[in-house]
């Protein structure tokens, strides 16, 4: 049986869908090929690439990039990770199926922190709750996908 090529989609591809692609190949590339990209290109977080390396997941290596750049555009899901990338996200040809599963975005809640520590712990919190959702992949995308 082949792989399920799913593309995680945010608005930036800095944070959020780095994340989800990281957890995908650290916990599911058995079943899936994981991809990133942004509506836009932000470059790369540090404190995603940190905090994913706390829980064990090397994401330095990925780099920031839009649908555009890249390799392959035929998907069978595109799971978009936040709202702006859900209300944006193109059409894919090959009838991808499109799954919305919305996360808080990291450095907007960080923003309100007192101290580094704190802020970090909102990068925390999304890495776990992107890490419980991909650890439900294939499964949930087949419940909640639209064509």
């Amino acid at each position: 049986m082949s792989k399920l090529k799913i593309l995680f989609l945010c608005t930036g591809n800095s944070c959020r869908s780095q994340m989800a692609e990281g957890w995908a190949r650290a916990l599911k590339s058995d079943v899936i090929e994981a991809y990133s990209a942004g509506i836009e290109k932000h470059g790369l977080n540090v404190n995603a690439v940190k905090v994913m390396a706390e829980s064990g997941v090397d994401i330095s290596g990925h780099r920031s990039k839009t649908i555009d750049e890249l390799p392959y555009r035929n998907f069978d899901y595109v799971v978009t990770v936040c709202n702006h990338a859900q209300e944006n996200c193109p059409v894919f040809s090959g009838g991808a199926a499109i799954v919305h599963a919305g996360f808080d975005d990291p450095p907007k809640l960080a923003l309100t922190a007192k101290t580094e520590e704190e802020g970090l712990g909102c990068y925390r919190r999304i890495r776990d709750e992107i890490r419980s959702f991909v650890g439900k992949l294939p499964d949930i995308l087949m419940r909640n996908s639209v064509k």
